[in-house]
Order: structure tokens, then sequence, then C-alpha cells
């Protein structure tokens, strides 16, 4: 007895714990009430969307730099040490005018300092080289130093491929297109915050009409065992009363449920804690005006990242036709070099009266028989070219097709939300009116029932419009990137996304 009594005892004391710690849970809740405006903002700051979308731009932008940085000149310091070599090697023999075959036993130390600049135009490289060489034979216990003060090097395709001018179309393009992903990924992050905002939305409003409807239900349930007393009303009636009390119960806790998921969603969304409770604030009006189609599509011709797509696809199918049809032939590269050099084993002497040095080749690549292989893959690359241009039209018109079903999408959400505010007024009214009527027995159970459908379902209906209206909107926004409300195009401060 002792036992069963202990187990009650602990049950119970469970249990007001548990109330106890939720209640301190809901007391320690900060309460957030917030505007679809304001969810609209913190999105844009704090959500993780908001963040993938800035450090997918920085990255793109840190690739644009290093692009930049191909094109300016660069000062490189390059060495060897050291360089240890015994083996027979060829040398020049200047006083017999020929080469020998020698062994050579010999420490070697190199340093190079070059400023180079590749020049885009031509797809070479030109360079300013100063060479150090130090070198020891350790049979002969002798040192020698030999310098090259200044020297002007050039390495110079001469039939060949180009990739720097194709870099300098293509890479302004992609980054171009970087900071246009961007602007749109913000829109979509607007839109993902319309979306979480009016589930949330609807879920408070069923939440409380599930709460009225509980009440109502109640108490036309205890209404009717009155009037079943008196004889006004049969079983059958009462016993549907009694199924919709019931069924308004179940309505709540599911709405309760819903509610929370949606917060929870929202909530972290936003970035928000746990103890931060959300209530929102629908907005009373939108902006009612209408959206040309041809500009919408001239200002998503200019601002889509879309068609940025499409122009790069083509470019890197025609480079790469270039790329095919250059190695496929003959290939020949010239490289020159014009400067100073002087030796001498003490080392100031190494720079004192140098002479001139001078050296140029060319150097040629001419496939004889390479089965097919050049051919065939400049034949790939103009097929490729040609499926990237038809795919390219055929994706341009898809896009028309479906901007001017947007934009006729979306000129019809202001008159459809017009409507459905009417409809919720005149079904609120209807079901008022409705109830008042059942109380003094002039409607029955079945009318009530229906007045109460209509009234729930205009009301989500309602919120629903408004949810359409503000996602077609955004959605114009992302395809154009302009702001058709203040008629002025979406930018934002790109050096801010660096800080």
């Amino acid at each position: 007895m002792n036992k069963i009594f202990t187990m009650k005892y602990l049950k119970y004391y469970g249990i007001a714990l548990l109330l106890f710690f939720a209640f301190l849970k809901a007391e320690s809740q900060e309460i957030r009430v917030l505007t679809f405006e304001e969810v609209i903002k913190l999105a844009e700051e704090q959500s993780s969307d908001a963040l993938v979308a800035k450090h997918r731009f920085r990255a793109s932008y840190w690739d644009n730099r290093s692009f930049v940085a191909n094109y300016l000149p660069s000062l490189r310091l390059t060495g060897t040490i050291p360089d240890l070599s015994n083996s027979i090697d060829r040398v020049w023999i200047s006083s017999e005018d020929r080469y020998d075959y020698r062994r050579s036993n010999t420490i070697s130390n190199l340093a190079t300092l070059s400023l180079s600049q590749n020049i885009g135009l031509t797809g070479g490289t030109i360079a300013l080289e100063s060479d150090l060489t130090q070198s020891y034979d350790i049979e002969k216990d002798r040192r020698q130093f030999v310098t090259t003060p200044l020297s002007v090097v050039l390495n110079q395709p001469i039939l060949g491929f180009n990739r720097f001018k194709w870099e300098k179309k293509i890479e302004p393009l992609r980054y171009e297109r970087a900071k246009k992903v961007f602007l749109t990924d913000m829109e979509r992050v607007r839109t993902t915050a319309t979306r979480n905002f009016f589930a949330l939305a609807i879920a408070e409003m069923t939440k409380q009409m599930s709460e009225i409807n509980y009440a109502n239900a109640e108490e036309n349930y205890r209404i009717s065992q009155g009037r079943y007393d008196l004889g006004t009303l049969t079983e059958d009636e009462v016993l549907q009363m009694r199924l919709s009390f019931l069924n308004a119960e179940t309505a709540r806790r599911e709405a309760d449920m819903n509610l929370r998921d949606r917060e929870i969603r929202l909530r972290s969304f936003l970035g928000f804690n746990d103890n931060i409770k959300l209530q929102l604030i629908l907005p009373t009006e939108v902006p009612d005006f209408q959206v040309d189609p041809q500009e919408v599509f001239d200002l998503a011709m200019q601002n889509n990242p879309d068609i940025i797509t499409q122009q790069m696809n083509l470019l890197t199918a025609e480079r790469a036709v270039a790329q095919a049809r250059a190695n496929r032939g003959l290939t020949a590269s010239l490289r020159a070099s014009y400067g100073l050099q002087q030796r001498d084993v003490d080392f100031p002497n190494a720079y004192r009266d140098p002479n001139q040095q001078q050296r140029v080749r060319i150097q040629i690549s001419i496939p004889i028989l390479d089965w097919g292989q050049g051919r065939g893959s400049y034949r790939m690359a103009e097929s490729s070219l040609e499926l990237a241009q038809v795919q390219s039209k055929q994706a341009l018109t898809d896009f028309q097709q479906n901007l001017f079903l947007d934009v006729e999408q979306f000129n019809h959400q202001a008159s459809q939300v017009a409507a459905a505010a009417i409809a919720d007024t005149v079904a609120t009214r209807g079901f008022e009116v409705t109830r008042q009527r059942f109380l003094i027995g002039r409607v029955d159970v079945l009318t009530l029932n229906n007045a109460e459908s209509r009234k729930d379902s205009n009301k989500r209906a309602y919120i629903q419009s408004l949810q359409t209206y503000w996602t077609y909107y955004y959605n114009i926004r992302s395809l154009t990137l302009y702001d058709f409300v203040n008629r002025r195009p979406i930018d934002t401060d790109y050096n801010k996304l660096l800080d």
C-alpha cells in the first residue's frame, strides 16, 4: 500500500515539476511583435540564406580579383639554393671552337628577380629580369660569378590559341553575373521570408479561429442539450452538435501543433533562439499597380543573371572552337631576349663592363599523323557551339513565355486581394448573423456549420491571397532586379559585403 502511495506521489510530483518548468519557460520568453516589412528586413540582415549569398559573392569577388591581377605587373623572386651537380655535361670550348663532354662536380646558387606582364592583346608575356649565379667547382676549388644585371625577355605565341583574349571576354561577364546572382539571391530570401511569414500568419489565424470555434461549439452543444430537454431539438441534431464540439476540440489541438511548427520555422530562418516568441501583424494593404510586360522583358534582358549565363555559354563554346582550330594545325612560338651579362671570380667585378647578350628562338609544332584527332576535336567543338546556340535560343523563348505569364498573374493579384478581403468580411458577418439566428432557434445545425466553414475558409483565403501577391511581387523583382514601387533598379554597395 505504501509503495502504491509512493508511486502516485512521485507521479503527481513529476507532473507538477513539468508544469512548473513549462511556466518558467513561457515567462522567460521575449515576445517580438513583427510586421511584414520588419520580417523582410530581418531576413535580409541575419537569415542564413542571406549570409550564404553574401559569402558566395565574396568568393566570386576574390576570383575576379585574381583575374584582374593576372593582367597587372608581377614581381617575383625565385632561387635555387643549392644546385649540386656531379655529372658529364656538354661544354663549349671557345678556343677550339667546338663542344666537348666533361665531368663537372659543382655547387651552384641561382637567384632571379623578374618583373613580368601578360599581354592580353597578343597572348604573350614580356619580362624584365635580373639574375645572379654563383658556381663553385669542387675539384678545382674555383669560384665564379655570372651576372645578368638586366635583360628583356619576350614569349609570344605566333600561331596558336590566345587564352588571354577569351578570358577578357568571359571573366568580366562572370563577375557581372556574380553581382546579379547576389541580388537575385536576396530577392529569393525575401520570397522565402514571405512564405514563412504568411505560413505563420495562417497558423496564428487558424489557432485563433479554432479557439473561437471551440468556445462557440461548446456553447452551442450546451444550448442544444437544453433544447433537447425542452423537446425543440431532435436527438440527431444534438448528436451533430456534439460531433461539432469534438471536431472543434481536435482542430484546436492540431492548430496549436501547427502554430508551434510554423513559429519554429520562421524563428530559425530569422536566426532567433528559443527565448523569442513571435507574433505577426498582417499588412492591411498592398500596392495597387500594373506592370508592363514589354518593360519587364526589357529589364530582365538587361539584369537577369540567366541571360548573362547564356552569353557565357556561347562564348565558352566559341572559345572551344577557336582553341580546337588553333591546335589542329601549325603552331609556333617566339622567345626572344636581350640584355647584359658578365662573369668574374670576384663578385664586384661581375657587374663591371657587362657584355651584350641576345637570343632568339622560334619553336614550331606540325601535326603530321594524328589519326584525325585534331579534326575530330574541331568538329566536336563546332557541334557543341551549334548545340549551345540552339539551347540558348530555346531558353530565351521559354524565359520570355514564362515571364509574360508571371506578369499576367501578378497584374491580377491586387484585385484578388481586394475581392478576398470583401469575401472575408461578408463571410464573417454572415456567420455572426447565422449564429444569432441559431441561438433563437431560427436556423438548424447544418446551416450554422456551413456558415462557420465559409467564415474560416474565406479568412484563410484572404491571407493566402496576400501571400500570393507578395510572392509574385518578389518573383517579378528577382527576374528584373527592378523595384517597380519606387521605380528604380535594385542595387547594393558591394564593398560593404566584403567587410
